[in-house]
């Protein structure tokens, strides 16, 4: 694609392949038959979301292993405590372990992917990371061996803006722009590739940017304008 700088999200577009989390989680879920339907999966997962939304659970030095351990156990609780499911302290134990190490594996496969991808796109034009994040987005860039292809890193967390504000996305722009004063960026030059069409596509555009939305299994069966977005795609390759 022809741009001359690119904002990249990080969940759920580099790490899942365009599969929202919640359904990432959900397919781990079903993977291993925990006994639970997916209404009540759903109500684990958003209040896990919103505990560690609210909550300073997540610390600046906490890798993506750990944060998916809390996550788990959050969720794991939380169905207990509804009375959804009733494991023995083995059962739970082993479940718990099980969808970490499952979880961990495919993410490590689909960001090894995505890595070969952005290292070909980092050596074509200069790009940021512009991400909702819990304030340990480094940490977990350094894990993947990501963060040398990002010449700046915009977290929501650490500057206080989340998507779908636009404001976060003009932050990734004067990132570009500050670093690379030659190319005399302008909103229209910068491109965003993002999974989420309300979080990343529309904010985006109101930043001024050009939009790629990778698409992928969404939270809801929401239909949405795909002439909006100036590409689709299904894969990260598809930009090479």
């Amino acid at each position: 694609m022809n741009t001359k700088a690119y904002i990249f999200d990080y969940g759920g577009t580099i790490d899942t392949a365009g599969c929202h989390w919640g359904k990432k989680l959900w397919h781990a879920y079903q993977q291993i038959q925990v006994p639970v339907n997916e209404q009540q999966f759903r109500e684990a997962y958003v209040h896990a979301e919103r505990t560690l939304g609210s909550n300073p659970i997540i610390k600046p030095t906490h890798t993506f292993h750990h944060l998916l351990d809390v996550k788990l156990r959050i969720e794991l609780e939380f169905l207990l405590e509804q009375g959804y499911w009733n494991p023995s302290e083995q059962d739970y134990r082993e479940t718990q372990r099980q969808l970490l190490d499952n979880l961990y594996a495919e993410v490590q496969q689909t960001v090894s992917h995505s890595r070969d991808v952005l290292c070909r796109l980092s050596e074509r034009c200069p790009m940021v990371l512009v991400s909702n994040f819990y304030g340990n987005i480094e940490v977990v860039l350094r894990e993947f061996q990501l963060d040398s292809l990002f010449e700046s890193v915009i977290e929501s967390a650490v500057v206080g803006i989340r998507k779908p504000d636009h404001r976060i996305f003009s932050l990734g722009v004067e990132a570009l722009q500050r670093l690379n004063p030659s190319l005399n960026l302008q909103p229209a030059d910068i491109t965003v590739v993002g999974d989420s069409f309300y979080k990343d596509i529309l904010p985006a555009r109101k930043a001024g940017c050009r939009t790629v939305w990778f698409k992928g299994e969404g939270w809801t069966d929401e239909s949405y304008d795909e002439t909006v977005p100036n590409l689709v795609i299904t894969d990260l390759d598809q930009l090479l």
